[in-house]
């Protein structure tokens, strides 16, 4: 138990570290606006174009050069599958205002397994986005100091205690904090386009470092051959649709008209991200941008070279950015968790614990055990982009087709129960998520084809073990439930008789205390009750207990093995079968001590005492504190987040 000034120290960090604690009628004023609302859930899949072009040419350069030519077209299918699926989530902000996303709609529309499938992706895709988007900012950062390269693993782990931090202070202040980095990276992207387009308009625009590199054919060709790189160039481009449900999972989030500002967000990121993805794969096939293996210089980076010149003060500028929101795109995982387990604890599907909301009103515990997650992925993988990029955006599209096949019969079913006239609208809605559904489940399958060789059963594998822990959750929780019915059960009999023990070593204080508190609970008998392990502690314990007149009978049991426990429980075990509905209360005196290892040389017996008595029928356990000079030191305040 620590001191006055050492829990005075743990206050005062806990302080700086998240700030002053939040009423809870002070809900409200957590709420976000559009403007804030963009970098807080909007920053994964606006950092995705930093290396969704990149996925897509190093991919293809495996055919050799006359491949990268497909490029275009590849970006042309991706950005207009982003602009289905923006479109098609759009309608589920308005159908679920309560948030929950892909979870709510598969519960509400295929029932339990199917949500827990989308649930269970989510989670495991909100892992792998921290570990992904912080390991790839790590290596930008490693990319232009190669003297941290050793320190990957240490960088990354560090991004995450501030990521989960500032997350810990609450929604507001990490948007704050985040929102400069991500319109800056916004800003100057555009700013690069013009740049771009200026120097090209003049002739001046040059061709990237890499232009001149020659390309060797690593992989086959031609045929069904040319049809799987193809394929494999269009799964890993699908990397820029990342992040683009938080939105739905996050409504309860945003100001009034929830729904409203929630839709209006999603179609503002998905303008920015099709428009920035767009430009910087036209610009990178225009200067003859090459991907390296090795991810150094990225293509982004050259692209920005190009546009800006090597050495100036905008290119750095924008490198800067582009390592800030590809850390910071974590942050939109650092919203999603915490909100989608909430909503998972309040349906009994995971511990309730993480339905609580810590000081800044944020859901503390989710945060916490999402940083932990993605802390255990980043080292067990090394901090090695390559390995973690290929558990990537199996979730994401395993949550997206069941969240728009659950859109197409929510339409159905309203359909069904509304007359023919005045459904224009719906049968819109029920098309764009009926065109999500198939062009999502298309991609899902090129992703398990392509990517489960590489490494996404690892994936997989997670998201088959969180449903099985979910499931497993729910049925205790409905076991315990049923066993705990009022309605179905007999209500407990108040007890014949009530039986007091009170356990002693030694006449002190304490004991006296115990004593005196077990007699004022007026039980129907009363008895103290002692071991005998030392025979002479035992005539010292009767001599004093007849010298003070304690009147009081005082029952010693034997214990021929010297053990205090199995005597007790035995002779406890004795007095419920001789009265299986009387009630024996067992009264232990226990020391309250200041300093932690003061409580390793008290109470050990009586907390392991305590510690059994909790399985015994019939048997209520009462401790009696008696407070030691150094408990009055102590400074006693609830330690949460």
């Amino acid at each position: 138990m620590p001191s006055r000034s050492s829990a005075t120290v743990v206050e005062a960090t806990k302080r700086l570290l998240v700030g002053r604690p939040l009423r809870s009628q002070q809900l409200h004023e957590t709420l976000l606006p559009k403007w804030l609302a963009l970098p807080v859930f909007c920053s994964d899949p606006i950092s995705s174009v930093a290396y969704a072009t990149e996925e897509i040419v190093l991919a293809l350069a495996a055919g050799g050069a006359a491949y990268l030519t497909f490029s275009k077209w590849i970006a042309a299918a991706v950005a207009a599958l982003l602009v289905i699926v923006v479109a098609s989530y759009r309608q589920t902000c308005y159908a679920y205002p309560n948030g929950g996303g892909a979870f709510a709609v598969s519960l509400d529309n295929f029932g339990e397994n199917a949500a827990l499938v989308a649930a269970a992706a989510l989670l495991v895709d909100y892992v792998m986005t921290v570990a992904v988007s912080v390991v790839s900012g790590v290596v930008a950062i490693t990319s232009a100091a190669p003297s941290l390269q050793s320190h990957a693993v240490l960088l990354s782990v560090g991004c995450v205690v501030l990521l989960m931090l500032a997350n810990l202070r609450g929604v507001k202040e990490s948007g704050r904090a985040f929102a400069v980095p991500t319109y800056a990276f916004v800003v100057l992207t555009f700013v690069m386009f013009a740049f771009a387009f200026g120097k090209g308009v003049t002739g001046h625009l040059p061709d990237a470092t890499t232009a001149a590199q020659q390309l060797r054919r690593t992989t086959h060709v031609g045929g069904v051959f040319t049809l799987l790189l193809l394929l494999r160039a269009f799964a890993n481009g699908c990397t820029a649709l990342t992040g683009v449900e938080a939105i739905s999972n996050g409504v309860p989030s945003f100001r009034k008209p929830k729904s409203r500002n929630a839709a209006q967000t999603l179609t503002v990121m998905g303008l920015l991200a099709i428009s920035m993805f767009v430009g910087i794969t036209a610009l990178a096939l225009h200067v003859h941008a090459r991907a390296q293996p090795s991810g150094n210089p990225s293509v982004i980076s050259q692209v920005a070279a190009t546009a800006f010149g090597g050495k100036a003060v905008l290119f750095y500028l924008y490198q800067a950015a582009t390592a800030g929101i590809l850390i910071l795109a974590a942050n939109t995982a650092f919203n999603g968790f915490p909100v989608l387990s909430s909503i998972l604890a309040q349906s009994r599907y995971l511990p309730r614990q993480l339905h609580n909301r810590g000081d800044k009103l944020v859901f503390s515990n989710g945060i916490v055990l999402l940083g932990g997650f993605a802390i255990a992925l980043v080292v067990g993988f090394d901090a090695n982009i390559d390995k973690l990029i290929q558990l990537y955006i199996i979730g994401v599209f395993t949550s997206f087709t069941l969240s728009q096949a659950g859109m197409v019969r929510h339409w159905n079913r309203i359909l069904a129960n509304r007359p023919a006239t005045g459904t224009h609208r719906i049968k819109v809605s029920r098309a764009i998520n009926l065109a999500g559904a198939i062009a999502t489940a298309v991609v899902l399958v090129v992703v398990l084809y392509t990517k489960v060789i590489h490494g996404a059963w690892i994936a997989i594998l997670a998201m088959a073990g969180l449903y099985l822990v979910m499931k497993g959750i729910s049925r205790h929780y409905r076991s315990v439930s049923v066993e705990l019915d009022v309605a179905a059960a007999e209500r407990p009999l108040l007890p014949s008789r009530n039986h007091a023990i009170v356990l002693v070593s030694r006449l002190h204080l304490p004991t006296m205390r115990a004593l005196a508190y077990a007699t004022a609970t007026r039980p129907s008998t009363i008895e103290a009750l002692t071991v005998r392990i030392d025979d002479e502690d035992v005539d010292r314990l009767q001599d004093e207990w007849a010298r003070h007149g304690i009147e009081i009978p005082l029952k010693i049991l034997d214990s021929p093995y010297r053990e205090m426990t199995r005597p007790v429980l035995d002779y406890l075990r004795s007095l419920h079968r001789a009265s299986p509905r009387d009630v024996v209360t067992v009264f232990i005196p226990e020391y309250v001590v200041g300093r932690w290892w003061e409580q390793l040389l008290h109470n050990q017996s009586a907390l392991r005492l305590k510690a059994r008595l909790l399985f015994e029928p019939g048997v209520m356990v009462t401790s009696v504190p008696w407070q030691l000079q150094s408990a009055a030191e102590v400074d006693i305040r609830p330690l949460s987040f």
